[in-house]
């Protein structure tokens, strides 16, 4: 089994920068050297490198046996992973994107997030399912969703959603090593592609030792006393940009990155609302029966007296649109971020 590592929330002293996609394969091989019940299964995934470059290199270093391609069937492949860990291996499988999870929906509903429960605890499913979320880069309705509501709606599985690469690394750590099923979900606009660039501000410095993030502690990547920021993935980014072009305005916005949605670190968010008492959620999912409401819905239950306005900003309740100015308009910007915030400070 794999060495314990330290936990961490900051990163320590180094020049050494990753992109996020780097630093989940850093994570990724050294879980693989320490433990030979790792390997890695899904689609264009071993000579391919993965189309996000979720296992560049990793062929090389650990061959077919570990880092294995799969056909073009998530039924079988995810039924498969489920099985092995059940068996006591730890596997991590890949959806290429979380649009396809449909075709699968028992392996990871009924399957995946229940058997734990089902068999009265008399074993675990110790196994990542990796996938890409999010849009920005006009590839339609059924490529470009985010869907994080839709997994942290059901229990017995765990939801990562990391924003840079040192979170991305030291949450990849704690995904493969924990016991339960994890949902990791990596934004393909933050992964550090040629191709699709990244905003300022994924790639960051990364140790180069192991080291784990806890699951449920959602990082302040902003303190600020006059409008609290609740976000998650690319938005994290959006909001701090916001936040920045807010400053001279004399606006103060604290900006709050979940990290994990499952669990979800309410004490965070309410200790924030009691000092702003104004909440924005922003989210790239639907709006409707989503994250929004439901960190709304906690903010009331646990800090109604301090809460004095709230907004929230999710893609509306429509299929992504295809082109540019239209994806444009349902996604959370920068500009929408920032007028939000002006509007809560009024």
């Amino acid at each position: 089994m794999a060495t314990e590592s330290r936990d961490v929330t900051q990163a320590t002293e180094t020049d050494r920068e990753l992109t996020m996609s780097r630093a989940m394969v850093e994570a990724i091989a050294w879980e693989m050297r320490e433990n030979e019940e790792v390997f890695y299964m899904g689609e264009d995934v071993a000579d391919y490198g993965g189309i996000f470059s979720s296992t560049t290199g990793l062929l090389d270093e650990f061959g077919r046996d570990r880092i294995m391609d799969v056909p073009i069937s998530e039924t079988a492949y995810l039924g498969a992973a489920v099985g092995a860990a059940q068996a006591g291996m730890r596997p991590i499988a890949e959806l290429m994107f979380v649009d396809f999870f449909g075709v699968a929906m028992d392996q990871i509903y009924n399957q995946m997030a229940k058997n734990t429960y089902m068999s009265g605890g008399s074993f675990s499913v110790p196994m990542v399912l990796t996938t890409a979320i999010g849009g920005t880069y006009n590839d339609a309705g059924q490529h470009s969703q985010t869907l994080f509501g839709t997994f942290a709606h059901l229990p017995g599985m765990k939801v990562v959603v990391p924003s840079n690469a040192y979170d991305a690394k030291g949450l990849m750590h704690t995904a493969i090593r924990d016991d339960d099923p994890v949902m990791y979900m990596f934004h393909k606009r933050l992964m550090g592609l040629g191709w699709m660039p990244s905003p300022p501000g994924p790639k960051t410095p990364v140790p180069e030792e192991d080291y784990t993030i806890p699951f449920g502690e959602a990082d302040i990547k902003r303190h600020g006393n006059d409008v609290t920021v609740v976000t998650l993935g690319l938005q994290v980014h959006r909001s701090l940009d916001a936040a920045s072009q807010l400053e001279d305005d004399g606006i103060d916005a604290e900006v709050i990155d979940l990290r994990t949605l499952v669990p979800l670190d309410t004490d965070t968010i309410l200790e924030s609302v009691r000092k702003t008492g104004k909440l924005l959620v922003v989210d790239e999912d639907y709006r409707s029966f989503g994250v929004t409401g439901e960190i709304i819905a906690r903010a009331a239950e646990g800090a109604l007296d301090d809460l004095q306005a709230v907004e929230r900003l999710a893609i509306p309740d429509v299929p992504i649109p295809y082109a540019r100015p239209l994806e444009d308009e349902v996604n959370p910007s920068t500009d929408k971020i920032a007028a939000a915030i002006r509007r809560l400070h009024e």
